[in-house]
């Protein structure tokens, strides 16, 4: 799973633990390890929300200032308006030995 070279070294430590993707069809699946930089993050939950699920706790969770900003984020992929149906990752860092 890949992250922006900014937000990388937040998901390792285990201060993001969400995030929202606009995917045609899930990348990840719950349970699942991928591979970030020189970490890996397991994969909890994985659910498919219009973007207007998504709450100021997401945001945090997401490392991201505002709702606008996650959606910028997330929009790489094509335009975000509230009905659009993103994918909602949570997720958590883990060590190789785990």
């Amino acid at each position: 799973m890949e992250f922006s070279r900014e937000l990388r070294d937040d998901v390792l430590v285990g201060d993001i633990t969400l995030s929202v993707r606009l995917w045609k069809r899930p990348q990840v699946k719950q349970g699942g390890r991928y591979r970030v930089g020189p970490g890996l993050i397991e994969v909890d939950a994985i659910e498919l929300v219009p973007f207007a699920a998504i709450t100021k706790a997401d945001v945090r969770r997401a490392g991201e200032r505002d709702r606008e900003a996650l959606r910028d984020r997330a929009a790489h992929a094509g335009s975000i308006d509230e009905d659009t149906l993103v994918y909602r990752i949570e997720l958590h860092a883990v060590s190789p030995e785990d």
